[in-house]
């Protein structure tokens, strides 16, 4: 009979004699385990250490941030999403660990809160926003619960302000990128323009999802499934792109990119086209800007790039759209169309 053993974690090394060796963990970060995997011995030491784990004291917000992650809210939640959310647990749980849960009435607790996310936002306006919003949802979620009687992280208001009104790739953009970029970063640029998907999930995307017509995938992010209709152009990339791996983008090496290694390539291939401003995920609200522009309804865009009606009403209204003089002449166009003219202006007096 094989027995399971939860939250077991193992780690592959190479030795200095070229061998490989699997080490072993009763959990991530955990003791390691000693004998070999079924044996005896290996199950007595896993038992030793899961006996001996620490017990999280009640009464202090440790208790309620390791309740949070082994709740369904969390649960539930995109594994993206989730190992965003460790990432920044794990830094409350260092700053706020031992914190009582009794002292969150205290008016002095949102102060405390508030300076740490100040310390947060000499590093990053946006990370420290986004750790005071995990915190105010843990909150949210245990006082729900009844679990505490106040939650002074609401309504924190945000540090960070995004400005990309003007950061939309133009054709310029678009076609110095082509001319100059490395090829293996061309077909990256095709398929954002032409799917409006996020970077994660392109690179992410395998040759089965292409049949030749459309493209299916699965958001990491949100999990909706989407099927993109493929343009002539990119259906132009995508066949004529030898299929050396089951993943569709490759590096210089031909392996598929880790998302920090396509990151800095990205960066550096836009610095020598002399392209700057402008980030891979503004890709993403050029796709939608640029089907705007011929006119494709909102729900055509949510459609096909899987934002929310809301999402893409935002982009459109607060990002891309709103100097964008091919709109003002446009609507003139339909004026002109519309509007009968008078054989003579009347006279004036």
């Amino acid at each position: 009979m094989r027995v399971r053993l939860k939250g077991i974690n193992s780690r592959t090394k190479v030795l200095s004699d070229g061998t490989k060796r699997t080490y072993w963990y009763a959990w991530k970060g955990g003791p390691r385990i000693e004998g070999k995997p079924g044996t005896p011995e290996f199950i007595a030491s896993y038992n030793t250490a899961v006996q001996g784990r620490a017990q999280p004291k009640q009464g202090v917000l440790l208790s309620i941030l390791q309740g949070f992650q082994a709740s369904d809210a969390f649960l539930s939640k995109s594994e993206v999403t989730r190992k965003d959310y460790v990432r920044h647990i794990k830094a409350i749980e260092k700053e706020f660990g031992d914190f009582p849960l009794g002292a969150l009435t205290d008016r002095r607790a949102r102060g405390n809160f508030m300076a740490w996310r100040d310390r947060l936002a000499l590093r990053s306006r946006r990370q420290a926003d986004y750790a005071w919003s995990v915190l105010a949802r843990v909150l949210s979620w245990a006082l729900d619960r009844g679990l505490i009687l106040a939650n002074p992280c609401e309504r924190g208001g945000r540090l960070y302000r995004a400005q990309r009104t003007d950061r939309v790739w133009t054709d310029a953009d678009e076609a110095v990128f082509l001319a100059s970029a490395p090829a293996h970063l061309r077909l990256p640029l095709i398929l954002a323009l032409w799917t409006g998907q996020r970077q994660g999930d392109l690179l992410r995307l395998t040759w089965a999802a292409y049949d030749g017509k459309c493209i299916r995938l699965k958001q990491g992010k949100t999990g909706a499934r989407v099927v993109v209709p493929v343009g002539a152009p990119l259906k132009a990339a995508l066949d004529a792109t030898e299929r050396r791996s089951p993943v569709i983008l490759l590096n210089s090496e031909g392996r598929p990119w880790t998302s920090d290694g396509f990151r800095s390539s990205w960066s550096k291939a836009c610095k020598a086209c002399g392209i700057t401003g402008l980030t891979f995920h503004d890709l993403r609200g050029t796709a939608v800007s640029r089907l705007a522009l011929v006119e494709s309804s909102e729900a055509e865009i949510a459609t096909l790039t899987g934002h929310s009606l809301n999402d893409v009403r935002s982009i459109l209204d607060a990002h891309y759209l709103n100097r964008d003089p091919a709109l003002a002449a446009s609507a003139i166009r339909k004026l002109e169309t519309r509007t009968q003219f008078p054989d003579r202006m009347p006279d004036r007096g």
